[in-house]
Parts: structure tokens; C-alpha cells; sequence
């Protein structure tokens, strides 16, 4: 399968975004590009310039160079994120939004870490605003630099977690986030998922909302008034039967009943499928766990038939008590 999002944080655990409106008064300091000064605005965005430049040619060794230690020490998943990405950006040039700064304070690591960049107002963030939310973030300051590859195919946002070490601003983090999937960007998810759910489709309406969510924000532990607009839209339409917060679901097929831990939309090449993950004893028999996860897909398409108007494929994933997983893929057409 094939990721969008390619997230590499030196380690640093990512906090599930609460997207309410929360008070100011934090230890934590975030300032925009309209707070800072010119010399840290222009550092930060040449620094981001000059790291896109090296992932459009590919050149993973400078890169790393020009990491943290933390980073630096293990590079793999970078060094993965720019093979799979350098041919859809060579050659292209980038137009960066205007940046972030960071500032967390202290000695120790900060459990939850939460930065409100700009002017929020009553009714919450206003179009320049921003929130950051993460965990377990060493003290230091750090820039969020975002640059648009319009020209590329798809078109594509390269964000940078950037941390100030000297003089220099040193890699921490890179993502890079399609716009679009198969040529569709968030608002066309958007649209599908309110006709679904004028439909009455209220799964396919949720999970066309978590695609739209996955699309509109360049990195996962941010938000804006956009993403905040799309998230008080889609709040409480989750249906009760889709596993949520840790908690599995019951599906039944046949006399067995399974537990799903996991039901979500994914990008699979030019396919929207829809995953589905569940609980099981043992996955080293794979004749039986192939036979598992059919009886699972089936399960599935049987009770809310409508998704076959969503979706071009299944893939059900039974995961062992040990994390193991044995994974099955069939065509929507297929599952009879």
C-alpha cells in the first residue's frame, strides 16, 4: 500500500488533536511570521528552501547532514520519504506559506506541548492562526516551515520540523502530504461525503470526512480554522459501530464473532479501499488467516452494503496479540 503522509519526528509521539477552544495562557510560546523578526523569517525559510531543494534532487546524504542528531542516527524513514517522493519533485520549484516559530521552554521533555500561534477569537481560530499539539517534546526552539509544490503530480505540501541548534536550523522532522488523491482534492470529499449523508449513507459520509481530514492539513498535529470548520462539521457523526478511542467493535459472521479494532478509508495507488483491522489469536497459519480475513470482508460488505458505492477494494488485516499482522486485499466486486 501506499502512504501519502511519510512522518518523521525523531522520536517525538504525536498527540491526537483536540480541536477545541482552549485558554492562552501556556508556558509554551508560538510566535507567526508576522511576530518574528525578518532574520529568523528569512532563516527559517531559506533553511526550507534549501532542505526542498535537496529532496527534489535526492540527495539524502546533505540532508542528513543537516539533521539533529536524534534524526540523523536514524535515517531511514527520511532517506524512504525522499526516494519515494524526489520523482514527483524534480524540477519543480516551491512557494513556502509563511512560517512558525516554536518555543518550548525548560530542561525536561514537555508531556503535552501545545502552541496557539496568532489571534484566536471568540468563536475560536481566524485565518491566519494556528495550533500545534505534541507530546513528549524536548525543550528547544523549533520552526514549521510548509512549501507548496503546486507543479507536482499530484500537487504536494513539504513541511519541515526545523530545530534551532546554534546558529543553524538543523532538520527534525519531514513530511510530505498529497493534495490531492486520484486527482480529487479535500472539498470534492467534502461534497461526496454531504450527499452520503443526505443519503442517509452515514458510514460512507464519515469515512469521506476522514479522507477530507486527511487531505486538508499538511501535518497531523496541526490545525487551523479550516481544518477546525471541517472538524465541528463532521463532530458527532461518527457512527456508534466503528471502532473509536481504543475501544473495538463486535462484527459478527456466521457463528464467530469478530473484533474490529480499526475501520478507516486509504489511498491504495489511484484506489480509495477501506481498511479494516481485527483482533485474532494467531496469524502464522495463513491459509487460516487468508480464510479469516475473507469471512471478516464479506462480514463487513454484508452488513453495510453500501459502501460498495465507495470504495474499490477491501483490505482486512487480522493482528496478533504480539502486533504480527497478516493482511488480505479483494476487489469490491469480488466480495460476494
Amino acid at each position: 500500500m501506499i502512504s501519502r503522509v511519510n512522518p518523521v519526528l525523531a522520536g517525538w509521539a504525536l498527540v491526537a488533536v483536540s480541536l477545541i477552544c482552549l485558554p492562552l495562557a501556556r508556558g509554551e510560546d508560538c510566535q507567526t511570521s508576522s511576530d518574528m523578526d525578518e532574520a529568523t523569517r528569512a532563516a527559517l525559510t531559506g533553511a526550507g528552501q534549501r532542505y526542498f531543494g535537496m529532496i527534489a534532487k535526492g540527495d539524502a546524504a546533505s540532508l542528513k547532514m543537516n539533521s539533529i542528531p536524534g534524526v540523523a542516527s536514524d535515517f531511514s524513514g527520511i532517506e524512504a520519504t525522499i526516494k519515494d517522493n524526489q520523482p514527483k519533485l524534480v524540477g519543480t520549484q516551491a512557494v513556502a506559506r509563511p512560517p512558525f516559530l516554536l518555543d518550548a521552554p525548560g530542561t525536561a521533555p514537555i508531556a503535552h506541548a501545545e502552541f496557539f500561534c496568532g489571534v484566536f477569537g471568540k468563536t475560536g481560530q481566524t485565518s491566519n492562526s494556528a495550533a500545534f499539539y505534541l507530546n513528549n517534546l524536548p525543550p528547544g526552539k523549533y520552526g514549521v516551515v510548509l512549501l507548496d509544490a503546486a507543479a507536482a503530480k499530484p500537487p504536494v505540501t513539504v513541511s519541515f520540523i526545523l530545530q534551532q541548534m546554534g546558529s543553524d536550523w538543523k532538520l527534525g522532522g519531514l513530511y510530505v502530504k498529497s493534495l490531492q488523491f486520484a486527482g480529487h482534492d479535500s472539498d470534492w470529499f467534502i461534497t461526496r461525503a454531504r450527499e452520503y449523508k443526505t443519503k442517509g449513507q452515514t458510514h460512507n459520509a464519515w469515512f469521506y470526512f476522514l479522507e477530507a481530514r486527511e487531505l486538508i492539513s499538511p501535518l497531523p498535529f496541526m490545525s487551523t480554522a479550516t481544518t477546525d470548520k471541517l472538524y465541528d462539521e463532521s463532530k458527532g457523526m461518527q457512527p456508534p459501530d466503528v471502532p473509536a478511542d481504543g475501544k473495538a467493535v463486535s462484527l459478527s459472521a456466521g457463528t464467530a464473532t469478530y473484533q474490529l479494532t480499526a475501520l478507516f478509508p486509504e489511498a491504495v495507488g489511484n484506489d480509495l479501499d477501506l481498511i479494516v483491522k481485527y483482533s485474532t489469536p494467531d496469524v502464522s497459519n495463513t491459509n487460516a488467516a487468508y480464510a479469516n480475513n475473507v469471512t471478516v470482508m464479506k462480514a463487513l460488505v454484508a452488513k453495510y452494503p453500501e459502501v460498495r458505492d465507495a470504495f474499490a477494494a477491501v483490505v482486512a488485516r487480522g493482528v496478533d496479540p504480539n502486533g504480527r499482522d497478516y493482511g488480505t486485499m479483494l476487489p469490491m466486486k469480488d466480495i460476494k
